[in-house]
């Protein structure tokens, strides 16, 4: 614990955003009165985005709750009344005993995502209680799952080009990202790269903050990508644009994909996608011409039906030119597996007397909640929002709202689920935890400990699930372990020999340490594929009974075969719900001087579909599909191709009004890897 009342003390961004950034706590008083970037990180280098910034507004909100409350009012009504921590941990294992001995320890659910990007914080003590108690296993598939198993599917290992090699790069494709709302460090890279002569291409459905610096911003139909990526590969293959012999060296399958993608004329591509003919050949020339050239996969593209799909067929691309030898060339989805820890020792998976325990999808949350046989009767819900960033957030409404249904919640604030809860535990701040970050972007490591006391009687999760524990009566020693202990046992993991120059001790003398990265001088001789090389072909996705070489599927909704939306009379729009600037999913959707920046919930909307509803800018709109409705400021623009339109940012419900976007998304999952598939949703739209 850092005791000095007044002084500027190191930190780390705790977000789930690539950047993790090291920050600056400026403290008067024994209160932070300022958060700033911390100059001294080779990546961040003082730079912070504004919700940082305001990172105070966080930690000293006037709604933050500081002590245990109990439920005095309806379900969802956000009635309490303040009980002590004992009366707390006493009622949960009181509760859990009975329903383990009426209905079985899987009755009981955990709901957790990463809130707050510390690893002790959702990987550790948290994991070995609910792994104790014997509960339902919950498969965090709500970001990442659909992307990282089309990534795995073709490489292997969960790792691609280092930040720092980009700025080497003669052309960048922005595929699917909004790196400016959330990535901001590697467009300080890309833009040194320009300096240089590189080029900016920016693939997406809108034209966001990122698309408006592209040398070439190239719009296109959603869940569309794969059909343009295989496009370009057609191209490269019939204009002689690839590198055989590094497709006969590094990769499988490059013979079937050359006769596969023959299909894929530029002319078919276009009726799909919605992008000119001659601008994909235009592309596939420039990405076969021109090297380094590097391709950074956004997070958005994979919430589609097909978005794993997706992401392996983009995946592909690199090794059709060669590009993984070229320094500053490549790819990159995530660099998280270079930084992989000992998970089964965080964890502690051997704690469990059940193995096979069922694993329920967090995306169908609303769904087990409303329909699983036998029933969930406990939710503890923690580092999350469902009631917001769930998909079909009217059946989690309804599960939520199940009288049986025990549920415990702890956060910061009276979130729109805490509302639900029936006990709400306050839940400290990253400034007044002790936890290990590794960033799933950049290469370095870093420890946080307190910079300020916990405030009011808030407690973090390891010493949450700790009492649990002991009142649940687990006498193991795994429930005894310090934040230190688990450090070390999370960094001890000679698996991994990026992971061998990181030390408890070196991090408490320097903060930060770089990962070893000289393994990665190996990295196209240790693909974790079942070949061993780059996957063009996978017959590991075979058995698997999907297509083994890259292809493109319609989505499920507003499309027509290979149409563009507007096929279907019911719901004729593809409605977007993509980041905002100001907040990270839910989070900052509290804070006033964020929320000021993005005044309310807006629908961006195309001219021509604007007029073809007499909707006039500015004027109120209701969003609307089977599953619920939303309401919103419209904004006519041509950010995006007609038939589409674009709401950014997931808003707390205020004021009676609709604001979840989420209201309106299914709760399908993706091709593989279980993900969520909030873009590929059909609605209409009509003045309020």
């Amino acid at each position: 614990m850092i005791r000095e009342e007044n002084g500027i003390f190191p930190a780390v961004c705790p977000l789930d955003c690539p950047d993790t950034c090291g920050l600056l706590l400026h403290k008067e008083n024994g209160k932070i009165v300022k958060v700033t970037g911390n100059p001294d990180h080779p990546i961040t280098q003082g730079a912070i985005c504004n919700k940082v910034r305001n990172m105070t507004e966080r930690v000293y909100h006037p709604e933050r709750v500081l002590y245990p409350l109990r439920r005095v009012g309806r379900k969802g009504e956000g009635k309490f009344e303040r009980i002590s921590w004992d009366e707390a941990l006493a009622e949960i294992a009181d509760r859990y005993r009975k329903l383990i001995k009426e209905h079985g320890p899987e009755s009981i659910l955990p709901y957790s995502f990463y809130g707050n990007m510390g690893i002790l914080s959702v990987d550790g003590m948290d994991r070995r209680f609910f792994n104790r108690l014997g509960s339902s296993q919950l498969q965090q598939g709500i970001c990442n799952s659909a992307g990282s198993a089309g990534w795995k599917y073709t490489m292997g290992f969960g790792g691609g080009t280092s930040p720092e090699d980009t700025v080497k790069a003669k052309l960048i494709i922005i595929w699917g990202g909004n790196l400016v709302s959330t990535n901001m460090h590697q467009i300080a890279l890309i833009e040194k790269a320009r300096k240089q002569g590189a080029k900016l291409v920016v693939i997406d459905v809108h034209r966001n903050r990122t698309g408006q610096r592209a040398d070439w911003f190239i719009p296109l139909y959603p869940g569309t990508d794969s059909a343009l990526a295989l496009g370009m590969m057609h191209v490269l293959f019939e204009r002689g644009l690839v590198n055989e012999p590094f497709m006969e060296r590094y990769t499988t399958g490059y013979a079937e994909l050359r006769e596969h993608v023959k299909q894929y004329t530029p002319e078919r591509v276009s009726a799909i996608t919605g992008v000119p003919a001659d601008d994909i050949v235009q592309l596939a020339v420039m990405y076969g011409e021109t090297s380094p050239a590097y391709i950074h996969i956004g997070n958005g593209l994979q919430h589609h039906d097909n978005g794993g799909m997706t992401v392996r067929t983009i995946s592909c691309l690199p090794a059709l030119t060669g590009q993984w030898l070229v320094p500053g060339g490549g790819a990159y989805k995530s660099n998280g597996g270079y930084n992989k820890m000992n998970a089964e020792a965080l964890e502690r998976p051997d704690l469990r007397p059940n193995p096979a325990a069922r694993t329920i999808s967090m995306n169908r949350i609303g769904e087990a909640l409303l329909t699983l046989e036998p029933p969930i009767y406990g939710l503890f819900v923690y580092c999350a929002n469902p009631a917001v960033v769930a998909p079909d957030t009217g059946k989690v409404e309804r599960g939520l709202s199940r009288e049986d249904l025990f549920t415990v919640v702890h956060d910061l604030f009276l979130t729109d689920t805490a509302k639900y809860a029936d006990i709400v535990l306050p839940a400290t701040s990253t400034f007044e935890n002790t936890d290990l970050y590794a960033s799933y972007w950049h290469h370095y490591v870093q420890i946080q400990e307190p910079v300020i006391p916990a405030q009011g009687e808030s407690k973090s999760n390891v010493e949450v699930f700790r009492l649990l524990a002991a009142a649940m009566g687990f006498e193991e020693a795994a429930f005894r372990d310090t934040e230190e202990d688990l450090i070390r046992q999370a960094l001890d993991y000679p698996a991994n020999p990026y992971l061998r120059t990181v030390t408890l001790e070196g991090l408490k003398e320097r903060r930060m340490i770089k990962l070893d990265m000289t393994h990665k001088e190996r990295y196209l001789d240790n693909l974790a594929t079942p070949s061993g090389k780059i996957e063009l072909y996978s017959a590991q996705m075979a058995e698997e009974g999907l297509p083994p070489l890259p292809t493109y599927t319609p989505l499920r909704e507003g499309y027509d075969g290979e149409n563009r939306p507007g096929t279907q009379e019911a719901y004729p729009l593809m409605f977007i719900s993509p980041p905002n600037h100001s907040f990270l999913n839910s989070t900052f959707g509290n804070v006033e001087k964020l929320t000021a920046l993005e005044k309310q919930p807006t629908l961006q909307i195309h001219p021509e579909d604007a007029a073809a509803r007499s909707i006039a800018d500015g004027e109120r709109v209701v969003v609307w599909n089977e599953r619920g409705s939303y309401e919103a400021l419209a904004a006519v623009t041509d950010k995006m191709l007609p038939g589409v339109v674009i709401s950014q940012g997931l808003w707390w419900d205020r004021d009676g009004k609709r604001s979840r976007a989420n209201a309106l998304t299914p709760d399908r999952l993706a091709d593989m890897g279980g993900g969520a598939v909030f873009f590929s949703t059909a609605v209409d739209v009509k003045r309020q």
